[in-house]
């Protein structure tokens, strides 16, 4: 992720573990408070829940993000 880039609301099937490679990313999880990484920690979002991400660092962000899904359903539903 470029500085500034938002990966908007959406949702997945299933579960999500990001685990931050660089960068400081912010996470708005719904019902939540923002929570924010940078390199090293781990966020766990449970399935279905609405959430998007912004780099809100002066640098690059990159995560590494594992899913653990439905068979046969769609990744990633975009939430208005």
């Amino acid at each position: 992720f470029a500085p500034g880039v938002v990966a908007p609301a959406h949702k997945h099937p299933g579960e999500e573990i990001v685990y931050a490679i660089e960068g400081l990313m912010e996470y708005r999880l719904q019902g939540r408070p923002a929570v924010t990484l940078k390199a090293g920690e781990v966020l766990f979002i449970p399935a279905g829940t609405i959430h998007e991400v912004k780099n809100v660092g002066s640098g690059n962000a990159a995560e590494l993000a594992t899913y653990v899904v439905e068979k046969g359903k769609p990744l990633v539903t975009l939430v208005k």
